[in-house]
C-alpha cells in the first residue's frame, strides 16, 4: 500500500513541478487475435505475432526442423493487439500527454478509445501523437490492427507497370531480410516491436541534443551543443550541461539552442587496439526558476575521423583516418541476431560486440538489409572502440521513387541519424546493399525484360533517394565531421576490374565464382568490406532444432537449415580439394569449419600484406539470425567456430604472414601499431615429429602501421625435404605462426598422442608428442575454451584458459579425420 501511495505522489509532484515522465504501457495487459475471431490470447510487448503464437501454444517453434514452411500463412493475415489501462485525475491535469511508439511493424491503424489516431506504415520510424484530447479519467482502451505487410507490399507492386526485383519487400519499409535470405528464413512478422509508453509533460520537453567539434587538439576541446526544445508557452529557462548553466529566452513551439562547452586536456576516443575509447558522460538538463523540466544523457568520444580517397598510379585509395593517423578496419558484417527482433536482448548486442573485440577487431559494418540496432548495440561499440559502417536498410533490389515512399524514407533517415550521430563509433554511413552493382552487373533489366523508358524511371528513381535525397538530409542533419556519407556498397561490382583499383569491394569469385581460395591472394582491393565462405555449425547447435534422426544431408530439417540454393554441394567441392572429406556426419562438421577457417585466412591475410594498398577486410558475416549452415563465424547461440578462432588470430595488431609467390617463401610481418617493434625474427624447417632441420636468425626492427616482407627463402633451398611432412614456424618475440607447404589433404599426419593436464578447475595444459593439426576441445557442459582450432606443436605445452570447469574435454584433430 505504502508503494502505491508514493507513486501516486511523484505523479502529483511531477504535474506540480512541471517534470517530464513516462508510463511504459508495454507492461499492461495486452492481448492479440487474428482479425474476424473473437478469441484472444495473451501478448507480449515488445513482440511480435509469430513469438506471441508460439508462446501460447498455437504454433511450433519456427526454427524447429521443416517448422519454417508451415508457418508462411501468419505473413497474409492481419493481426488485432489491444489493452486497457487506468488514467489517474492527476496524471491527465499534465498539459500535455503523448503516446509514443518506438517501433511498429510495420502497417498499423492505431485506436485511442475508439478513435483512430495514428496510421503507421514503417517499422524503422518512432510515431508520436498528441494524445490527451483522446484519453480520459479511469479505463482507456488502446487497439492496434496490423495489416499484411505482404499484401501490401503486392498492392504497392501492382501500381507500377514493370516489376521491381525481390518483387513486394521493396515496397515496405520494413526489415527485408524477414522476406527470406540465402543465410536466413522468411518469417514476415507484424507487431508491436519496441516499447510504447505515455509521456506525461508540462512546459517543456527536450526534443533532441545533437553536439560538434568546434576545436579539438591536445590542451582543449571545444564543443557545441545544439538542443531542441520544445515549449508551451514563451518562457525563460536555464540550460545546464553537466555543471555549466546558461539562461534562454525560448518562443512558443520548437526551438534550437546552442551553447559551447569546453574540456582541457582532452583524451581521444581510440578504436580497438590502438588505444583507450575513452568517454566523456554529459547531462543535459533543463530547468526554470529552479525548477526541473527534462533531461537527457550522452556519451561523447571525443576524435576526428576522415575517408581518404585520392588518385594514385593503380586508381583511388579507400581508407580511414582516426585522429590523423591512417588505421586498416579489421571486421565483420553485422546481421540483425534474431528473426525476431524483441528477443534481442541489450545482453545479446553487447556479447556481440565483446566477441568483435575479443577477435581483435575494430570496425563492423551493419548491413542494409536489416534494422538499425537499438541503442545497445551502439553505446557497446563506443565503449569497446568498435567502429560502425551504418547502411541505411536497402538491399539488393531496386526501389520505388514516388514521393510518398521518398518522404517516409526520409523521415526515417531523420529519425535514426538524430538517434545515432551523437555516438563516436559511427564512422560512415552508406546509402545501401548492392542496390547499385545490382543493376549495373546482375542482369535485371533483360530478366524483368524493361523498356529504356522503364531503365530510365527505375535509375532515376535510385539516384532520387541514394544521390539526392539521403545526402540532402545528412548535410541538414550532421556537422561537417560526422557527415561522411557512401551511396552503395560495393561502389563497383567484382566482375569488373576497377572493383579492386578504387572504392570498397564485395569479392564473390569465391564461394559464389567457385573459384580456389588462393584466387584471394590476386584478387585485393582497396577495402574489402565482403568475401566470405559458409562453415557449419557444431553438432550440440544442430540438435537443438532438429530431431537426431535428421542429422543427415538427406532430411527435410536439414536442408532447410541451409538457405543457399547450391550451399552443401558447394562446401563439399571445396572440401574435396582442401581435405580428405569424413564419412562420418560430426567429423564432417568438423572439417567444414576447419575448411571456412582456411578460406577465411588465406583471405585475411592477403589484404592485410597488401597494406597500405589495401586498408579494410570486413568478412561476411559476424553472427546469425537463426541456427543455419551459413558464412558466420559466430553461430545463433554465440557459439565460436573454427574461423572466430582463426581470426582471433589474423587480426592480431602484429601478424606474420607466410606467401608462396612464384619461387619463392615470402615471410611478411603486419604492425597495425603507431610504433615500431624491434627483435629476432627467427625462422626453423621441423619435421612432424619435431625434429629440426633447417634455422636461421635475423634481428630486424618492424616499422609502424606497415606491412613488410622481411625474408625470402628460395623453393630451391627446401627441394631436398619431404614438404609433406614438415612445416616452417617462424617466430618474431612472442609471436608466432606456423606455414603448411602443402594442402592439409596432402599432409602426411601420423596419430598424436594428445594429453590433457588440469592445473586447476579453469586451467589446462595441452601436450602432444607428434604435431597434432586443428586440435578441437569440447566439453559436454559448454566451456568456452580461449583457444580452439589451433596446430599443436610437437613437445609444445600449451595453456589453455576455460569459462567454467569442465566436466569432461573431449579432443580432436585433423588425423582422426583422415581414416
Amino acid at each position: 500500500m505504502f508503494k502505491k501511495i508514493t507513486l501516486f505522489l511523484i505523479f502529483i509532484c511531477y504535474s506540480v513541478f512541471g517534470q517530464t515522465s513516462y508510463r511504459n504501457l508495454s507492461i499492461e495487459n495486452w492481448t492479440f487475435n487474428k482479425q474476424n475471431e473473437s478469441k484472444k490470447h495473451k501478448a507480449t510487448i515488445p513482440g511480435t505475432v509469430h513469438t506471441d503464437l508460439f508462446q501460447n501454444q498455437l504454433i511450433p517453434d519456427p526454427f524447429f526442423g521443416n517448422n519454417e514452411k508451415q508457418l508462411q500463412w501468419i505473413e497474409n493475415e492481419n493481426w488485432e493487439y489491444e489493452t486497457h489501462f487506468a488514467l489517474s485525475k492527476s496524471e491527465l491535469k499534465n498539459q500535455n500527454i503523448d503516446l509514443e511508439f518506438e517501433g511498429l511493424d510495420t502497417y498499423a491503424t492505431v485506436f485511442l478509445n475508439g478513435k483512430v489516431v495514428l496510421e503507421a506504415d514503417n517499422m524503422f520510424r518512432k510515431w508520436i501523437i498528441s494524445a490527451k484530447s483522446h484519453l480520459k479519467i479511469g479505463t482507456n482502451h488502446l487497439k492496434v490492427v496490423f495489416h499484411s505487410a505482404v499484401q501490401k507490399g503486392k498492392e504497392e507492386a501492382k501500381k507500377l507497370s514493370y516489376t521491381l526485383p525481390e518483387k513486394e519487400r521493396v515496397f515496405v519499409r520494413k526489415a527485408q531480410y524477414q522476406f527470406g535470405w540465402d543465410w536466413g528464413p522468411r518469417f514476415v512478422t507484424a507487431g508491436i516491436w519496441k516499447k510504447v509508453q505515455l509521456k506525461f509533460w508540462n512546459s517543456a520537453k527536450i526534443e533532441n541534443i545533437k553536439y560538434s567539434q568546434i576545436e579539438l587538439n591536445d590542451k582543449k576541446a571545444v564543443l557545441e551543443f545544439t538542443t531542441e526544445i520544445y515549449v508551451s508557452k514563451v518562457k525563460t529557462i536555464q540550460l545546464k550541461i553537466n555543471e555549466k548553466t546558461e539562461v534562454f529566452n525560448l518562443k512558443k513551439g520548437k526551438n534550437k539552442i546552442k551553447m559551447q562547452y569546453e574540456i582541457a586536456n582532452p583524451k581521444l576516443w581510440w578504436c580497438n587496439g590502438l588505444g583507450d575509447a575513452n568517454l566523456y558522460p554529459f547531462t543535459v538538463e533543463i530547468n526554470q526558476k529552479k525548477q526541473f523540466l527534462d533531461s537527457k544523457k550522452l556519451n561523447i568520444g571525443l576524435r576526428t575521423i576522415e575517408l581518404i580517397q585520392e588518385k594514385d598510379q593503380a586508381g583511388k585509395s579507400f581508407y580511414f583516418k582516426l585522429n590523423g593517423k591512417s588505421v586498416f578496419m579489421k571486421g565483420a558484417n553485422v546481421v540483425p541476431p534474431d528473426s525476431f527482433l524483441p528477443r534481442v536482448s541489450d545482453t545479446t548486442y553487447f556479447s556481440l560486440v565483446e566477441n568483435a573485440k575479443k577477435a581483435n577487431m575494430n570496425m563492423l559494418r551493419v548491413w542494409g538489409g536489416g534494422v538499425y540496432f537499438d541503442d545497445a548495440f551502439y553505446e557497446a561499440c563506443d565503449a569497446k572502440g568498435i567502429l560502425v559502417w551504418q547502411d541505411f536498410m536497402f538491399a539488393c533490389s531496386m526501389y520505388p521513387g514516388d514521393e510518398e515512399f521518398v518522404e517516409n524514407v526520409k523521415q526515417e533517415v531523420i529519425d535514426n541519424v538524430n538517434r545515432l550521430q551523437n555516438h563516436p563509433s559511427i564512422a560512415i554511413w552508406c546509402g545501401n546493399n548492392e542496390n547499385d552493382e545490382g543493376w549495373h552487373n546482375w542482369g535485371w533489366q533483360k530478366q524483368f525484360n524493361y523498356s529504356k523508358a522503364d531503365s530510365t524511371q527505375i535509375w532515376n528513381d535510385y539516384k532520387k533517394v541514394f544521390h539526392e535525397m539521403i545526402p540532402n538530409t545528412l548535410d541538414s542533419l550532421l556537422p561537417k565531421e560526422k557527415n561522411i556519407y557512401w551511396s552503395s556498397s560495393p561502389s563497383i561490382g567484382w566482375g569488373r576490374k576497377e572493383s579492386l583499383t578504387q572504392g570498397d569491394s564485395h569479392y564473390w569469385g569465391v564461394w559464389w565464382g567457385k573459384e580456389p581460395f588462393e584466387i584471394y591472394e590476386k584478387k585485393v582491393g582497396r577495402f574489402m568490406s565482403e568475401y566470405g565462405f559458409q562453415g557449419m555449425p557444431n553438432l550440440e547447435t544442430l540438435q537443438k532444432i532438429m530431431h537426431n534422426e535428421d542429422l543427415n544431408f538427406t532430411s527435410e530439417a536439414f536442408k532447410n537449415h541451409q538457405k543457399h540454393p547450391t550451399g552443401y554441394e558447394t562446401i563439399n567441392e571445396y572440401m574435396e580439394r582442401d581435405y580428405v572429406v569424413p564419412k562420418d556426419f560430426e567429423d564432417y562438421l568438423y572439417v567444414s569449419q576447419l575448411l571456412q577457417a582456411r578460406g577465411m585466412k588465406i583471405a585475411i591475410e592477403a589484404h592485410r600484406r597488401a597494406k597500405p594498398y589495401c586498408m579494410g577486410t570486413l568478412f561476411w558475416q559476424l553472427n546469425d539470425c537463426w541456427p543455419v549452415t551459413s558464412w558466420s563465424s559466430l553461430d545463433y547461440y554465440g557459439n565460436w567456430k573454427a574461423f572466430h578462432y582463426q581470426v582471433k588470430r589474423s587480426f592480431e595488431n602484429l601478424l606474420i604472414s607466410v606467401a608462396d609467390e612464384n619461387e619463392k617463401f615470402k615471410v611478411y610481418l603486419i604492425n597495425d601499431n603507431f610504433e615500431s617493434s624491434s627483435g629476432k625474427l627467427e625462422l626453423e624447417l621441423l619435421s612432424f615429429d619435431g625434429k629440426l632441420l633447417w634455422k636461421t636468425l635475423k634481428e630486424f626492427t618492424v616499422q609502424e602501421n606497415a606491412s613488410t616482407a622481411f625474408y625470402e627463402i628460395l623453393k630451391e633451398d627446401f627441394k631436398s625435404f619431404n614438404l609433406q611432412q614438415t612445416f616452417l614456424k617462424v617466430k618474431f618475440n612472442e609471436f608466432q605462426s606456423q606455414y603448411f607447404f602443402v594442402k592439409p589433404k596432402d599432409l602426411k599426419l601420423s596419430k598424436p598422442n594428445i594429453q590433457v593436464k588440469t592445473i586447476d578447475e579453469l586451467t589446462i595444459e595441452i601436450s602432444s608428442d607428434v604435431l597434432a593439426k586443428d586440435v578441437f576441445l569440447s566439453s559436454e557442459n559448454q566451456v568456452f575454451f580461449e583457444d580452439n582450432y589451433f596446430d599443436l606443436l610437437p613437445n609444445e605445452k600449451r595453456i589453455i584458459k576455460l569459462s567454467k570447469a569442465a566436466k569432461e574435454i573431449k579432443v580432436k584433430s585433423l588425423f582422426d579425420t583422415m581414416k
